[in-house]
């Protein structure tokens, strides 16, 4: 009897003993699953930033901004190789400690983990390198629709090399990579200041130096300058929202439990619930203010909401992040005539969305997280603010100064799509 029974014992005993073997690497599987497929949402949103600029800019400039996004990425993800991922987190190696990071390329684990011992709380080096990346690019992505239809290709490509190598690595390391700032409690969950007010000040203050577009700007008023295809910015749009879930989601850092699960549950609910908040907010204020609602603005309005929630997902109820995101879209409104009569040119409206709505959403978090003070959050706000203009303004006059920034005035006119690329997006139409 017992020599029938044995190997049905030992059958029904496997999948437990598996499952004890197996039990200490479940978190470090899980966490590293979700850091992968939250990093290809977010590399997703590199597709919704190039529809969503080829949608707001004219006809004659949409190879040039799609251009713009490839080649920027690309340059993201090497140049944060190289140097950013080191800078942004040094670990014990500061150069200057809680300040600035050391240069040290990123060094993914050995195949199969041969020799290795991982840190089994967490997960894969390769994992987390490739989500924070995502982040890196989408800091680069703000900038180049501020600054559309007159910025030269080859300086403004430069500019991001910085930006991706140093600038977003400095500011970012000063509260992901254990820096001054996380020492004073500023809280930033997923990037409001961290990625998306660095990235407007970044933007700001190119299209300050820039100047307007040709024409923008006449006799005191403002000339509107409609895009190729609204249809290519709803798209854009949607991508970024759908993008967002792995944006905040991912931000996490965890999902080997069940309370991870839940919380990474609860920020994608609040992070769409932000969104549809911020939609219905300029939905509604359009329609009261201009007697027809504004598409455009709709859309962005869409993305200040997610930009606002980004700062803290987790602690509010999904009332309170719809009232947080609908505050974004409510200050999108009324920034975007703000910038036109300050005469600061941002063609697809990446300011208001990026650097305004991103404040907002870094004060809201006292609102619902206790453990946020107004003091910590005023204090990052200024110390990036600061240290982001002034890194950018520095970089932008000295590639005016030495190679020049802007097209001269024929190739604006004529589009760069034909005049620094040589080819035109929609070739059978008349330009725009």
């Amino acid at each position: 009897m017992l020599r029938l029974l044995l190997p049905t014992l030992l059958i029904s005993a496997t999948p437990a003993l598996a499952q004890e073997a197996a039990q200490p690497d479940t978190g470090f599987i899980f966490t590293t699953f979700m850091f992968l497929v939250s990093g290809m949402l977010v590399f997703w949103m590199a597709a919704g930033f190039a529809m969503l600029e080829a949608g707001l800019v004219r006809s004659k400039n949409v190879t040039m901004q799609l251009t713009k996004n490839i080649a920027l990425f690309s340059i993201a993800a090497i140049a944060y190789y190289a140097i950013g991922y080191g800078v942004m987190y040094p670990g014990d190696a500061w150069l200057i400690d809680g300040v600035f990071g050391t240069f040290a390329p990123a060094v993914l684990e050995p195949v199969g983990l041969e020799g290795a011992t991982p840190d089994l709380a967490y997960a894969s080096v390769g994992s987390d390198f490739f989500f924070q990346l995502m982040f890196c690019a989408t800091t680069a992505s703000i900038v180049s629709g501020a600054m559309a239809e007159r910025v030269k290709l080859w300086p403004f490509l430069a500019f991001v090399t910085v930006l991706v190598a140093l600038i977003y690595p400095i500011e970012a390391s000063w509260k992901w990579g254990g820096g001054f700032l996380d020492g004073l409690g500023f809280q930033d969950f997923a990037g409001s200041t961290l990625v998306h007010s660095a990235g407007g000040w970044a933007a700001l203050t190119g299209a300050i130096i820039l100047g307007p577009r040709i024409g923008k700007y006449k006799a005191g008023r403002v000339h509107p300058m409609p895009g190729s295809a609204l249809a290519l910015a709803a798209l854009g749009t949607f991508i970024l929202w759908m993008g967002w879930f792995g944006f905040n989601g991912g931000s996490q850092l965890a999902m080997n439990d069940a309370a991870n699960v839940a919380d990474i549950g609860r920020i994608f609910a609040n992070t769409n619930a932000a969104a549809a908040g911020g939609a219905v907010a300029v939905l509604l204020l359009t329609q009261l203010l201009y007697k027809k609602p504004d598409l455009t603005m709709i859309l962005n309005g869409a993305l200040a909401g997610l930009v606002a929630i980004t700062a803290e997902p987790l602690t509010p109820g999904l009332g309170q992040a719809t009232l947080i995101g609908a505050v974004g879209g409510v200050i999108v409104v009324f920034t975007v005539p703000l910038l036109d009569r300050l005469q600061i040119d941002d063609v697809v409206g990446a300011i208001p969305v990026h650097l305004f709505a991103g404040i907002w959403g870094t004060l809201a978090v006292v609102l619902t997280n206790p453990g946020a003070t107004l003091m910590a959050q005023l204090t990052g706000i200024v110390v990036i603010g600061v240290f982001v203009t002034l890194a950018s303004t520095a970089v932008w006059l000295i590639l005016r100064a030495t190679v020049g920034l802007r097209v001269d005035e024929e190739a604006e006119i004529n589009g760069l799509d034909v005049s620094e690329l040589g080819m035109e997006a929609w070739p059978e139409f008349a330009k725009g």
